[in-house]
């Protein structure tokens, strides 16, 4: 494992799966275009990237009977659950409130799906084609997210499946917190997505398994507790939770909750996945330093 670092002075926050989306409502599905302002195409013009796949919009008219099919197969599905809810037992698990069948945003998420929005000369246009999956298929190259206090690096690997700890990172775009005016989270479909949009008005849409970890961060500037600043049974336990995670795990990462507690990040190399990035190690403490358990509080509490 060969992972990209920081160098001394700058703090690793988190590192998260990240590429370019992919369009999930039916006239765009399985498809993504780069857009200049105009709307117009211009992945021929992105310098150093490869050539790669040319989409259409599906037509409304050509999607109006497989629709139809659809909407029929779902009534006579939802006929069925309601059916089998009003018997004893249990129909299985619902779906994740995470994402939703509502669009509010039809121009870009149906009727075209743009996952780079560049004007000439600006941020987006730098970005690197290994983040597009037609361009460096997921099943032989992974790029990740890593945020740090002062930028957001993207790195890329050849991934070999099965071998999840084999990464040999290769630095390929970076860009410091300053240049990022703001991030959206999109939900549409599975929810998956984000808006990460520069301050010249250049933005591309990005897709992550761990989108919550990858922008939690970066929506919010960081406001870790410096160790020397909390009390001595605060840091006893902050400090103790990181040494019993991993033998490489960093100093953690300390910061003041909206529950009044304090929430314990500890990140470690060796604990890094290629298909998860670093999952996260963490505990919450009260303001006494003991460690609460998650039933003591609001699991949201625990998060924010």
């Amino acid at each position: 494992m060969s992972l990209w670092w920081p160098e001394s002075g700058e703090t690793l926050i988190a590192r998260a799966p990240l590429t370019f989306a992919t369009g999930a409502a039916t006239p765009v599905k399985g498809m993504r275009w780069f857009r200049d302002a105009e709307r117009n195409d211009i992945q021929n013009e992105l310098d150093g990237w490869p050539e790669g796949p040319a989409y259409t919009v599906r037509s409304t008219a050509s999607t109006v009977g497989r629709n139809t099919l659809k909407g029929a197969a779902m009534a006579a599905g939802l006929a069925v659950m309601g059916l089998l809810s009003s018997q004893a037992g249990s129909v299985g698990p619902g779906r994740s409130g995470k994402g939703s069948d509502t669009s509010h945003d039809r121009a870009d998420e149906v009727e075209d799906f743009p996952v780079m929005w560049a004007a000439p000369d600006t941020i987006a246009r730098t970005l690197p084609w290994q983040l597009d999956p037609a361009r460096a298929p997921q099943d032989r190259y992974r790029t990740h997210a890593v945020i740090t206090d002062q930028r957001l690096v993207l790195v890329g690997f050849p991934y070999v499946k099965g071998d999840e700890k084999r990464i040999a990172d290769e630095f390929v775009w970076e860009i410091p917190r300053s240049g990022i005016e703001r991030v959206e989270l999109r939900d549409f479909k599975i929810g998956n997505d984000a808006k990460i949009a520069f301050t010249d008005g250049s933005w591309f849409r990005a897709s992550s398994i761990n989108r919550e970890r990858l922008t939690r961060y970066l929506i919010e500037a960081p406001d870790f507790i410096p160790l020397a600043s909390l009390t001595q049974p605060q840091r006893t336990t902050a400090e103790g939770f990181a040494t019993a995670q991993a033998s490489d795990a960093q100093p953690p990462l300390v910061k003041r909750n909206s529950c009044g507690c304090f929430r314990v990040e500890v990140l470690a190399p060796s604990t890094v996945h290629a298909s998860f990035g670093h999952s996260g190690l963490n505990t919450v403490m009260d303001a006494n330093g003991t460690e609460l358990r998650l039933t003591e509080y609001h699991q949201e509490d625990f998060l924010t």
